[in-house]
């Protein structure tokens, strides 16, 4: 029973169940729409024109292509808020995300093709115009599918680099053109030619729209052609010759006068009546028909002519001109006067920035105005530079003197009266020369070439002239502002106190009237006299100085002890810079002081050079030793004891040589001369007296320093080890005391001997050899064998054989 109730329980659970998910709407919870807009009672399958559920309640109207999907096509699981509406979420992006998700941006639901191209790309970045309009999208979008358009760059170097580098007519690369190609090309233009140039920077209209070829000459750089007119024109120009414009001078930029029409007319001359004269308006307005009216000489139009016509004669001219300064019957002369061509409006200089005064009122216009009447210069050197090239009082160009004549000039005639403001930069006027400044011949005197500028070139008369005291025979400095300022000659000033003696202070200020007292020889002021005045007298000047080193009754002499005059405070030499010391104590002071007591050197040479050149043991002047006498040289009389500090610059001192450094005659024995300089030279005895070893004997080298030091001549080296058989190291080290162990002949130490001391005897070397072949008891053998001096250790003949 239990069981039986279960099943039924099971089984109502079922129905119930079935029956709720025959009510539930497979179409999501969401749908809103009822089952019959959809569905007829007569089964699920919806008919055409049965249903009345439209697609556009959706908001996704169904069109095109979409119209003939079922709904399943899109709505896979029925449940219709589950279908996404983006266009992506149905069709694979075959564009791979390059064009967005957006598919109806380029496509409709008609098909997947795109209508219009042209249009939707001019809603990007870079609008298809010309070349551009009809290229294939392949050609700019390249991709393996062809269908990738990822953003391209917009500039145009990106793309067409290489048609810019591989362009030869003209060259791009080697012209530097551009890489901005719409700089010279037209977006628009369907190719390259020049039929899309944009020739903006130089528009090409009327006669400028020809041929390229014909500007751009096959070969010439493009960018060579200048935009001026004459770059092209400059035939034309040259060739023209009415009026023939080379000879008139008239602009090469062509369009002052000419416009783009072909054959250069019409042509006007506009600025004629600005650059030249009013022909266009004022009184010449239409009284003319042709440029050969006034330019009479049509091979020259910078000539003109104003008395061929009109009422102008000479006879009037005159009269009406006899006023006038500067009038000449000139064509040029009336242009001069009447710039403007009216009669009544007369040129006044004066009104100008240059107006006429002095000798510029004496000349004709024509004199100034060489070449025309506009930008004539005002500067003095543009007319007067040939005036200032000849001027020769002064010479105007040797002084370098400024080129602007009115500095110094007026306009009178002759450049007369004349100043020179800038006299300062080549003497300077102070004190009494300021008060001549302004009447130059006062030193000039009419001379301005060789005129001296200095005192004593100047004043050189006055110098001679002057007696107190004789300026000339005294022979006073001729630099006069030693002694005159520039005011006057006096008050003057002569520190005879500071220069020379103690005259105006001291023991002699006030005795003393006239400078002959001291000076008693009127001819040479440089000569005076002590011991001609006073109480001096010979004998009592000599017991006064009795004792003292170098005196003498001479002025020179008391002047030298007694610079300032006064008898007590005698000079000691010994308190100045060069102490008496020596041989110096016996020589009186005239011996030094050979030219006076002022400024006598204190140089060892500029006394001693003589006994420099002279010296001969050693020759001072051969090994050119140092003219510094005090190096070596004491001030005891006959120059010794003397040192010779700079041994070392001749020969080095070490060792054992440096102990005997101050007895000198232990090397060179009183001779300085012919030392010699190398061991073997001063030490030949040592070598050849030498037994143990025997040098000379043993011939050994005579380069001592290969075994000996400069110390001692023991302990010394000798490479024996390296050079012969090893003592020093090895068996035999330390098996010997005296070179007579080995080497038994004393006479000879070529000669040694092996088998005299050891172990060794005959009949156990015998043994020990026995199975040697070629063994001999000898000294020699046993070298050639044991080399080394090691027993164990024997040449092995095989070996050397086929070492060999």
């Amino acid at each position: 029973m239990r069981s039986l109730s279960l099943i039924a329980v099971l089984f109502i659970a079922l129905i119930l169940g079935v029956f709720a998910q025959s009510t539930r709407s497979p179409h999501g919870e969401k749908l809103t729409i009822g089952c019959a807009d959809c569905h007829h009672p007569d089964g699920w399958k919806m008919v055409e024109g049965r249903f009345t559920f439209t697609h556009k309640q959706t908001g996704f109207p169904l069109l095109g292509q979409h119209n003939a999907l079922s709904c399943k096509d899109c709505h896979a699981s029925l449940v219709f808020d589950e279908a996404d509406q983006s266009c992506i979420s149905c069709h694979t992006d075959v564009h791979q995300q390059t064009t967005g998700p957006d598919c109806a941006r380029c496509h409709n639901e008609e098909s997947w093709l795109v209508p219009d191209m042209t249009a939707l790309h001019r809603l990007t970045r870079f609008p298809l115009t010309g070349a551009h309009y009809a290229a294939d999208c392949r050609d700019c979008h390249q991709s393996n599918s062809s269908l990738l358009f990822e953003p391209l760059p917009v500039d145009c170097f990106s793309c067409h680099q290489q048609d810019y580098l591989n362009a030869k007519v003209p060259d791009h690369v080697a012209n530097n053109y551009s890489t901005n190609c719409v700089d010279c090309h037209n977006i628009n233009a369907v190719s390259w030619s020049g039929a899309g140039i944009n020739h903006a920077f130089f528009p090409l209209q009327e006669s400028h729209n020809i041929d390229c070829a014909q500007c751009h000459i096959q070969g010439q750089p493009y960018n060579s052609i200048s935009q001026e007119c004459s770059s092209c024109h400059l035939t034309d120009y040259q060739q023209a010759v009415n009026p023939n414009h080379s000879s008139v001078g008239f602009p090469t930029q062509c369009n002052e006068c000419h416009d783009l029409n072909p054959g250069w007319r019409p042509a006007s001359f506009s600025n004629h009546d600005n650059q030249f004269f009013p022909v266009y308006s004022g009184k010449h307005k239409g009284e003319w028909e042709s440029c050969t009216d006034c330019h009479t000489n049509s091979n020259d139009f910078s000539q003109f002519s104003c008395i061929g016509c009109h009422e102008h004669n000479q006879q009037d001219m005159n009269e009406e001109h006899s006023d006038v300064s500067g009038y000449a019957y000139d064509s040029r002369a009336c242009f001069e006067c009447h710039p403007s061509g009216d009669g009544d409006k007369v040129f006044d200089h004066n009104t100008t920035s240059f107006p006429l005064t002095g000798a510029h009122n004496t000349i004709i216009c024509a004199d100034c105005h060489t070449s025309g009447y506009s930008g004539t210069s005002t500067a003095c050197q543009s007319c007067h530079q040939q005036h200032y090239n000849d001027a020769a009082n002064p010479s105007h160009t040797q002084l370098g003197l400024s080129q602007d004549c009115a500095e110094c000039h007026t306009t009178n005639p002759d450049w007369q009266p004349a100043t020179f403001a800038q006299h300062d930069n080549y003497f300077v006027l102070r004190g009494a020369h300021q008060r001549i400044a302004s009447n130059c011949f006062d030193c000039h005197e009419g001379n301005y070439v060789n005129s001296p500028n200095s005192c004593f070139g100047c004043h050189a008369s006055a110098y001679d002239q002057t007696t107190n005291p004789p300026h000339q025979q005294a022979q006073f400095s001729t630099n006069c502002e030693e002694c005159h300022s520039e005011q006057a000659w006096t008050p003057a000033t002569f520190d005879h106190d500071q220069q020379y003696f103690p005259i105006y202070s001291g023991n002699h200020a006030g005795e003393w009237q006239s400078c002959a007292e001291c000076h008693t020889t009127p001819e040479n002021f440089a000569i005076f006299s002590c011991i001609d005045c006073h109480e001096h007298n010979q004998p009592d000047s000599e017991s006064q100085h009795a004792g003292i080193s170098g005196y003498t009754y001479a002025s020179d002499a008391c002047y030298a002890c007694h610079p300032t005059g006064d008898g007590d405070a005698a000079f000691d030499h010994n308190q100045t810079a060069f102490p008496l010391t020596g041989a110096h104590n016996t020589v009186s002071c005239a011996e030094c002081h050979t030219s006076g007591y002022t400024g006598t050197s204190t140089i060892c040479a500029d006394c001693h050079t003589t006994h420099y050149n002279q010296s001969v043991n050693p020759n001072h002047l051969a090994l050119n030793i140092p003219q510094a006498c005090a190096d070596c040289h004491s001030t005891q009389p006959g120059w010794s004891p003397a040192s010779f500090g700079i041994h070392n610059n001749y020969y080095l001192l070490e060792g054992a040589h440096q102990f005997i450094a101050n007895d000198c005659v232990q090397c060179h024995n009183g001779n300085y001369n012919s030392t010699p300089n190398t061991c073997f030279g001063c030490h030949e005895q040592d070598y050849n007296l030498t037994n143990n070893p025997p040098h000379a004997s043993a011939q050994f080298p005579t380069e001592c320093l290969s075994c000996h030091t400069q110390s001692a001549w023991t302990p010394s080296t000798f490479n024996h080890d390296a050079l012969y058989f090893p003592i020093y190291s090895g068996e035999h080290q330390r098996e010997w005391n005296l070179c007579t162990d080995c080497h038994t002949n004393p006479n000879n130490y070529a000669v040694f001997s092996c088998i005299d001391c050891h172990e060794h005897n005959q009949a156990d070397m015998a043994d020990e050899h026995d199975d040697v072949s070629g063994y001999v008891w000898n000294s020699n053998a046993c070298l050639e064998c044991h080399p080394n001096g090691e027993g164990d250790k024997k040449i092995n003949h095989r070996m050397l054989r086929e070492i060999k």
